[in-house]
């Protein structure tokens, strides 16, 4: 099985973390809606969510490396991820190769201390969405100088589950991408 494409610290493919996406191939398959990241994410069954969502609205699903989990072809089925093979997946080697890829694309982190609401955004084509690890989400110095935004919450909770705030959002932006599939 041909692996994933991982970048390395120059944007380049690099050497291969998992297995591939045999059925997305990036030369006949149309480009993502948008682009979802999860940096260093430590919990196997949210990157899973989170995999099946952004094959749901069309997405491109990004991880940063480290990771708390494997993503190796035996670690995938042994998690009983049917459609993983179908998830359009880039792996980056740290945050360093992700933000070479990034490049002048417009980016969108989430924070619980975001100053504008989700539902605020401007959304369009290409757009990449980052989200932080579960257990601290994304590192101050990594906001600072980015358009940050939260998801508002009533309730004595300080956060959301990574993989049920990435489909709040990514559902958010495919409405404003795609208002007709609403």
């Amino acid at each position: 099985m041909p692996p994933l494409t991982v970048t390395g610290d120059i944007g380049t493919p690099g050497n291969a973390l998992g297995p591939a996406s045999p059925m997305v191939d990036p030369a006949t398959s149309p480009p993502p809606i948008f682009h979802l990241a999860l940096v260093h994410p430590e919990i196997p069954q949210n990157a899973g969510n989170v995999g099946r969502m952004c094959l749901g609205v069309g997405a491109k699903l990004h991880l940063v490396h480290p990771l708390g989990f494997s993503t190796s072809e035996s670690a995938v089925r042994r998690a009983g991820l049917d459609y993983w093979k179908h998830v359009d997946v880039m792996e980056h080697t740290d945050l360093d190769a992700f933000w070479t890829w990034v490049g002048d694309r417009r980016v969108w982190c989430f924070s619980s201390h975001g100053p504008l609401a989700y539902t605020r955004a401007p959304y369009a084509v290409g757009d990449v969405l980052v989200f932080g690890r579960e257990s601290v989400g994304l590192p101050e110095a990594l906001l600072a100088g980015r358009d940050v935004l939260h998801i508002p919450m009533t309730g004595p909770t300080r956060s959301l589950n990574l993989s049920n705030a990435a489909a709040v959002v990514a559902y958010a932006a495919l409405a404003r991408i795609r208002p007709e599939l609403f």
